[in-house]
């Protein structure tokens, strides 16, 4: 394992920001009322979290968290404003594996063009 130098940390928080500006854009494109397609949404966070797990696979899942937790806030926060909270508005949470898988299977793509 290497050690974390200046440059490292301040890719990393970079690409901290870049996972952050994602995420949101995402969830923002997802809340505008005529949007109406969530395989799209899903790809885009999919692919996001691919994107940024190859980028630095050492840290996979802080960028699937960064990109993908905006989307069920948002979806949480409305259920909470409209007083329609339910158990099964924590289910918005499983939104969160398609960003992570993402970065999980571009971290494994990384070390598997890495070791070859």
């Amino acid at each position: 394992m290497k050690p974390i130098t200046t440059e490292s940390r301040s890719r990393g928080f970079g690409l901290l920001a870049l996972a952050i500006a994602l995420g949101l854009a995402i969830a923002w494109v997802d809340s505008r009322p005529h949007w109406d397609d969530a395989g799209i949404t899903a790809g885009m966070l999919l692919l996001s979290g691919g994107a940024l797990g190859m980028m630095d696979p050492r840290r996979a899942w802080l960028w699937g968290l960064a990109i993908g937790i905006w989307l069920p806030l948002n979806l949480i926060l409305v259920q909470i404003a409209a007083h329609r909270v339910t158990p099964r508005t924590a289910g918005y949470l499983v939104i969160l594996g398609f960003p992570i898988a993402g970065a999980c299977a571009g971290m494994a793509v990384r070390k598997m063009f890495a070791s070859a």
